[in-house]
């Protein structure tokens, strides 16, 4: 099944259908008959081959296709009946962070009617429960990140813990973890003669707030955002457990994500141009490597900007200030 952040159907060939995972211990038969489901295509029903299956799904926006090495299970997949996972079989859990219903699910046919029809969606796959919540948190909307609050931050048998902080947000209890808000800020961003500041916020009356001007011939709001979350990671590197807030989605992704294919391609982008902000990024992971080389947590937390979060509002404020300084 697919689980990366494309939309079904755009593909003019889907990929293999995944199958039924097999312990270390017993080796599936590669000989063994499968069977290909085609529960949503343009002929469900049970095939023999693969190529019979792709001739149903290929370019069939919403397929919903799997395999299975019985017969019995195959037909119950189709006629839409739930198909017990194996016992060997490992558990997965879809992340949805941006679609028609965001939250975990730990059934792929579930999974895709919550992002079936959405535009742009975000999700993917986890072995555990744990790094599907910390995606969702990264990457989540708004409405996300309440789904998160309300019901999924903890196993739906277990109740959430939540209190309220000094400054009147209803938040997750997680006594172990510091709690760091960043934001930049850019005056005029994009135009001659632009100013920027970085904000970070640890609480009220904390001497680690920063409000500062951004260093640097280049003023923009991105600089700023990367500037903010760098100084965060220098002024807590003693923490060992830290959860950066910041509304720049772009922030987030340079600091977890998009930095791997950029090392990969020697800091290019696909056209050769240089990736921008890469000092940034570079500094950036390395403060975070040298935490998970001692075993620190460094987590992030997307939050809507200049909205009701007196953390963001008050990162906000230190960065607008700070570019104000001369």
């Amino acid at each position: 099944m697919p689980t990366n952040t494309s939309q079904k159907g755009q593909a003019s060939k889907p990929p293999p259908p995944t199958t039924t995972k097999t312990s270390k211990k017993r080796k599936m038969d590669p000989n063994a008959q499968k069977y290909y489901a085609v529960r949503a295509g343009d002929k469900p029903g049970v095939y023999l081959t693969w190529a019979e299956c792709q001739e149903q799904t290929a370019g069939f926006r919403g397929a919903s296709y799997k395999s299975f090495t019985s017969r019995e299970d195959a037909e119950a997949f189709v006629a839409g009946r739930k198909v017990p996972a194996a016992a060997d079989e490992e558990d997965k859990f879809y992340a949805v962070a941006v679609g028609r219903e965001p939250g975990i699910y730990t059934d792929w046919d579930e999974a895709s009617v919550a992002i079936k029809g959405w535009k742009a969606p975000k999700y993917k796959k986890f072995i555990t429960r744990d790094e599907a919540v910390e995606f969702i948190r990264a990457h989540g909307n708004e409405e996300a990140q309440e789904w998160l609050l309300n019901e999924g931050a903890q196993p739906p048998n277990k109740k959430i813990k939540t209190k309220t902080s000094g400054d009147g947000d209803l938040v997750e209890d997680e006594p172990d973890v510091l709690r760091i808000f960043t934001d930049g800020s850019s005056l005029s961003n994009g135009r001659a003669g632009a100013i920027a500041g970085v904000g970070v916020y640890f609480g009220e009356g904390d001497k680690r707030n920063v409000s500062e001007r951004l260093e640097g011939e280049i003023q923009t709001n991105q600089r700023a955002e990367l500037t903010a979350v760098r100084r965060a990671l220098e002024l807590a590197k003693h923490d060992a457990k830290i959860r950066i807030f910041t509304d720049s989605k772009y922030a987030i992704d340079c600091s977890i994500n998009w930095y791997k294919s950029w090392v990969r391609n020697d800091w290019k982008k696909p056209n050769g141009d240089d990736v921008l902000n890469q000092d940034l990024v570079k500094a950036i992971r390395l403060l975070i490597d040298k935490r998970d080389k001692v075993g620190y947590k460094t987590l992030f937390q997307w939050v809507k900007g200049h909205s009701s979060n007196t953390g963001n509002i008050a990162a906000d404020r230190l960065a607008v200030a700070g570019a104000k300084k001369k």
